[in-house]
């Protein structure tokens, strides 16, 4: 599968998500390897702008810095409330290029109204970050979001599921999706109530360390398709942080259907959801144990594979 977005939940920088998803992805590059990094959801610090967002990355240059001499590149943009248009205007060139593009954790609120307002500022477009990301998805170019990164990724942020009130909506590169972060089963009632508060929209915990891989698009028929793979990720196995790898303690990635029966997918499982432009015909299918199944019935599907379902529709 080549994602177009990958949202994830980690402690640390474990192997699968890390080398295998995002760091081999910018070096198989077809124009650059590089790797654009936005720690733009930190909050200040005392004030300061700057101490959070740099802390934020060099969690993440230590482990990049191995692959600088297979070619890989990886730089931040960091947020300023004095950045000006042409350094703007770096950011636009860089998020459009980049191979990888990482949004980074933080507060999902402080990330997405910094984006929101780059866009206004500069070019009197709010949605500008959103417009490029969906472009490059478009082009088949790989955008990861971490903890905050990956609620903002989804179609709205999981706090719209309270009516959190302010802006919840998010930028939809993972369609009709919503993720808890760091999650774990004693939330698991919050799943259940945001599956059927928002029926229309798949919805994930996703623990430390786990991942979904995401890609959609449109059919020859004219349906929409959408992709999911799920990543369980048990490699990072320092002693030290034992208590909050939850996926070497055994944890799969939850999820609740808007009818409440629940479903824990390991890693390699895949499900796949067709609708209409209309959304009057909607079914779904999954992998398990290498059979597949009607996401609704529970029961064998007849189809062979995820591509012969893609084929038939």
């Amino acid at each position: 599968m080549r994602a177009t977005a990958l949202i994830y939940s980690s402690h640390s920088r474990c192997n699968v998500i890390h080398n295998d998803l995002i760091a081999q992805r910018a070096l198989r590059g077809r124009d650059n390897k590089r790797i654009l990094f936005l720690p733009m959801s930190e909050p200040p610090r005392d004030g300061d702008e700057r101490p959070r967002q740099e802390f934020s990355y060099e969690s993440f240059r230590w482990f990049f810095r191995f692959y600088e001499r297979f070619g890989l590149e990886h730089a931040p943009f960091y947020w300023s409330s004095g950045l000006r248009k042409e350094d703007v205007d770096v950011l636009w060139r860089a998020l459009a290029s980049s191979e990888v593009v990482i949004l980074g954790g933080g507060h999902s609120t402080t990330g997405l109204w910094r984006y929101k307002e780059l866009g206004a500022r500069f070019d009197g477009e709010p949605g500008k970050l959103g417009r490029i990301l969906h472009e490059r998805r478009k082009r088949g170019l790989l955008t990861v979001g971490f903890s905050a990164g990956a609620d903002q990724l989804s179609q709205h942020l999981f706090r719209r599921v309270w009516d959190s009130p302010g802006d919840n909506d998010g930028l939809g590169l993972a369609r009709n999706t919503l993720v808890t972060l760091h999650h774990e089963p004693s939330r698991n009632g919050d799943l259940w109530h945001a599956a059927r508060r928002f029926p229309d929209c798949f919805v994930f915990g996703l623990p430390n360390d786990s991942a979904i891989q995401v890609d959609w698009g449109v059919l020859p028929s004219g349906n929409l398709w959408q992709l999911y793979e799920l990543v369980i990720d048990t490699t990072w196995d320092e002693p030290s942080d034992a208590f909050h790898i939850k996926t070497r303690q055994g944890a799969l990635i939850d999820h609740f259907d808007h009818l409440g029966r629940h479903w824990a997918f390991h890693g390699g499982d895949r499900v796949v959801r067709i609708t209409s432009q209309d959304n009057r015909y909607d079914r779904a299918w999954m992998t398990a144990g290498g059979r597949i199944l009607d996401y609704w019935t529970r029961e064998p599907s007849g189809h062979a594979s995820v591509e012969d379902i893609l084929a038939s529709h």
